[in-house]
């Protein structure tokens, strides 16, 4: 039986299909053309991203949910003062982040992944490698990768501007401490001078002096050269504050420990008049830090000073350095009479009521503790206190 043989199509059905073939020809070139185009658009765009990304003067990164940098320019590298992109990329940013200001990423990450922010700002700090910290603008916008939300992140260096702002501030404090100074602090001790002074011109006046009034006169005297003496140490006090200055505090590698057991010694005869023991733990080996040797000094003078100053006889002050973790650490720790609690919370601002007498009766004035929070500031350290009323208080700095 010879096999069913299908018909020949006719010239019109051939036609067709050959028609129907070009025409699905044609539109996959048109489809391929497009893919090929919308290809071609895409990679102008990254190429245009990537030239904008690379060669931006702002550093520029690009970090996941969990703050790990996926991406940075060359910006960033020079920024964080690394040798390499390598030694970025990769990292989380918190590497990098200041230890006071740890919080600031954490709340950036909670505000644009938590709370869906399509965008974020702020000001932190960062610190380098080497130690050194600088101030960075921060603008983050969240954008979708796929799957994954990711982070673009520009960071501007605005040392400059926090300087200046810091100096702006420091000159209306010294401006608003001198405007205090003379309508409060100083007319007390001008006035004391002027009163004794005409007392003793009275005296002069009548001739001769019996004992009694040449013991007065004597007394007298004492009181002007405390009167001076206290409106000398404000006046001191306020000019040192005005000198206070980030831009010109010239820092450099200081022996701590040198340089403590040099700040003690004028100290040591203090407590020694008082009764007191003043004794200085440190460490064997040398510890650096970074600093204004002159300016730092004040610190150790003011806390030493202040812990002789609240101690009765016998009591002890112990002055100890020490290395902690990715820190200098020293602290001032008395057996006094301790600071009220109510007290504690306005006892580094200027002219608080926080100040009083010395259990010697000696005054304050009200700047000390002011100045000293300025200063270490100023070295980017952190200064704190933990006291107990009559149980002694204890002054912390600690140096990055």
């Amino acid at each position: 039986m010879v096999p069913h043989q299908p018909e020949p199509l006719s010239l019109e059905a051939q036609l067709a299909a050959l028609q129907e073939e070009n025409r699905q020809l044609r539109a996959d070139q048109v489809m391929a053309q497009a893919e090929q185009a919308a290809a071609d658009d895409e990679k102008q765009r990254q190429d245009r991203f990537r030239t904008i990304f690379e060669n931006s003067p702002f550093g520029q990164k690009i970090i996941t949910s969990d703050l790990l940098i996926r991406q940075a320019n060359q910006a960033v590298v020079d920024m964080l003062g690394c040798a390499r992109l390598e030694d970025v990329v990769g990292h989380r940013i918190l590497e990098f982040a200041h230890p006071d200001h740890r919080a600031d990423w954490h709340y950036l990450q909670q505000r644009l992944w938590a709370h869906k922010l399509s965008h974020f700002m702020l000001e932190t700090c960062l610190v380098r490698p080497d130690g050194s910290s600088f101030w960075c603008q921060v603008t983050s916008i969240r954008f979708p990768d796929g799957e994954d939300e990711l982070g673009y992140t520009q960071l501007e260096d605005i040392s400059e501007r926090k300087a200046l702002e810091l100096s702006l501030k420091r000159l209306y404090d010294a401006q608003e401490t001198i405007l205090h100074l003379v309508t409060h602090d100083l007319k007390t001790p001008i006035a004391h001078i002027q009163l004794l002074t005409d007392l003793l011109q009275r005296q002069a006046d009548a001739a001769q002096q019996s004992a009694d009034e040449a013991q007065d006169t004597a007394r007298y005297l004492a009181l002007i050269r405390q009167s001076c003496a206290e409106a000398n140490k404000l006046l001191q006090d306020v000019l040192f504050l005005g000198s206070l200055d980030a831009a010109h505090l010239k820092k450099q590698p200081t022996n701590l420990v040198a340089l403590l057991e040099r700040r003690l010694v004028p100290h040591q005869l203090v407590a020694h008049d008082k009764n007191l023991t003043l004794t200085l733990e440190v460490p064997t080996q040398a510890l650096q830090a970074n600093l204004n040797a002159d300016v730092f000094g004040r610190v150790v003078d003011n806390l030493v000073s202040n812990a002789l100053k609240f101690t009765p006889a016998g009591g002890r002050v112990t002055v100890r350095l020490q290395e902690c973790p990715g820190c200098v650490q020293f602290t001032v720790r008395d057996t006094g009479i301790g600071i009220p609690e109510a007290l504690q919370e306005q006892l580094f601002e200027k002219f608080t009521s926080s100040a009083r007498l010395g259990v010697g009766g000696e005054v304050s004035t009200g700047l000390g503790l002011f100045i000293t929070r300025q200063i270490v500031q100023l070295h980017r350290g952190k200064l704190w206190v933990e006291s107990r009323e009559g149980a002694g208080t204890c002054f912390f700095v600690e140096l990055h």
